[in-house]
């Protein structure tokens, strides 16, 4: 990451945020240019910050055990 990203309207600096993408069935990150905060702008985004849109997945739902490895063995 050479230089700062800047907004493409009004050229002011913008933060860079991190993305991710799936390749080859890795994530990995990118780096862009985040939303302009100049309320001058017409790229303007308002809000503190974006919402969350991923969901962890919980802890794993209890599954029965297989019958064949309650069989009696001889």
């Amino acid at each position: 990451m050479d230089s700062e990203k800047a907004c493409p309207v009004c050229g002011q600096p913008v933060e860079t945020v991190v993305r991710r993408h799936k390749t080859l069935g890795a994530w990995v990150p990118t780096w862009v240019a985040g939303p302009c905060r100049n309320p001058k702008c017409e790229a303007y985004s308002g809000g503190d910050a974006e919402p969350v849109t991923e969901r962890r997945p919980g802890p794993p739902e209890a599954k029965e055990p297989h019958p064949l490895s309650q069989a009696k063995k001889p």
